[in-house]
């Protein structure tokens, strides 16, 4: 029974388990008492199996075996413990689900942005790189320039974002069961995908811009 609903009985405590989340994993676990049966009657309870076999071709052995203890007793359902947990987290599971949806778009469409930018941003400097190289720049150094410039603005926009995911954190907070909201190993993982999606997202752009012809930069001009 649960802490608040315990019977008021004597009895010999023989052992202590561990929390039992029995409404949902969004739900802190309170306080519980086990009684034997026998001494505090419920009006209705449940029945676990354990079984080495697959739990689809047991439904029919126990529905058999409670009848021969008892052939009035009703039986609501028999599901297994992986259905019954599935289907308290399906609500949250399809909203997380939307989010990542949500956020693999995002992603998409900040690496083409960045992309675009720095493509945009190397074709309005071909004059400037053309001559860096005429002047003796190497290639190597003209694509960590590109780069170098497409890392400030991401570790810029990594900072306001994880500042702004702190903020908004608490809003997912229900969606997740045993992760905190704010748990440096998730947004350490974020942070390096994102930088790695700009690092490459800039790369393209940089080996273009490494591949200047000075002379056809300033002819062009």
């Amino acid at each position: 029974g649960r802490g608040k609903d315990k019977p008021n009985v004597g009895g010999e405590v023989i052992g202590i388990v561990g929390n039992v989340r029995q409404i949902g994993l969004d739900v802190e676990a309170d306080p519980d008492i086990y009684v034997p049966h026998a001494q505090v009657a419920n009006n209705s309870m449940e029945i676990v199996v354990r079984a080495d076999v697959p739990p689809s071709t047991l439904s029919g052995a126990v529905r058999s075996e409670v009848r021969r203890l008892d052939a009035d007793l009703p039986i609501a359902r028999i599901d297994t413990l992986e259905s019954v947990v599935a289907e308290s987290v399906s609500r949250p599971r399809f909203y997380m689900l939307l989010v990542a949806i949500f956020a693999g778009v995002a992603l998409l469409l900040a690496a083409v942005g960045i992309f675009g930018v720095m493509s945009y941003s190397v074709a309005q400097r071909t004059r400037e790189l053309g001559i860096r190289i005429a002047l003796g720049a190497g290639r190597g150094a003209l694509r960590r320039l590109v780069v170098g410039q497409a890392m400030v603005l991401a570790v810029g926009g990594l900072a306001i974002g994880l500042v702004a995911a702190l903020a908004l954190s608490s809003a997912l907070e229900k969606m997740l069961f045993d992760l905190k909201p704010t748990d440096p190993a998730t947004f350490a993982s974020v942070a390096a995908v994102l930088f790695v999606v700009a690092l490459v997202a800039s790369w393209l752009p940089a080996r273009k811009a490494a591949r200047v012809d000075p002379v056809v930069a300033l002819r062009a001009e």
